[in-house]
């Protein structure tokens, strides 16, 4: 079982700056792939980017604007997001799953993670 709990989001101005945190407690943490999704009002849960094996992965609506990385030795994943637009508003979401799960079905599938946090909202104003 692994419990995660995010933090650090909040009302930005376009253009500005946040940096999301995800703790994660329970069982081993570095044997998990972690991912970031979000999902705005009346939309589908979306991929944002995702930390496996070392490996980063972004959806391409953030990449070059979003940073994924992860601290094994404070179980914490964090997304660091500049140049936030109006279209980033969301709650956003830290999950984790086994890193071959995502094999079958995808990284930007939400069935490839197990755990899911209870979500931290992010609004951007114009």
């Amino acid at each position: 079982q692994v419990q995660l709990v995010e933090s650090g989001g909040g009302l930005v101005q376009a253009g500005g700056s946040l940096r999301l945190s995800c703790a994660a407690s329970g069982r081993t943490f570095s044997s998990y792939a972690m991912a970031w999704f979000r999902q705005a009002p009346g939309k589908e849960r979306e991929f944002v980017a995702r930390w496996s094996g070392g490996t980063t992965y972004y959806a391409g609506s953030v990449k070059g604007r979003f940073t994924i990385s992860r601290e094994n030795a404070k179980n914490t994943v964090y997304l660091q997001m500049i140049s936030l637009k109006p279209e980033d508003t969301a709650v956003y979401y830290c999950a984790a799953g086994p890193i071959m799960a995502a094999v079958a079905v995808g990284i930007r599938s939400v069935s490839s993670y197990d755990y899911w946090g209870q979500g931290t909202q992010v609004t951007v104003s114009s």
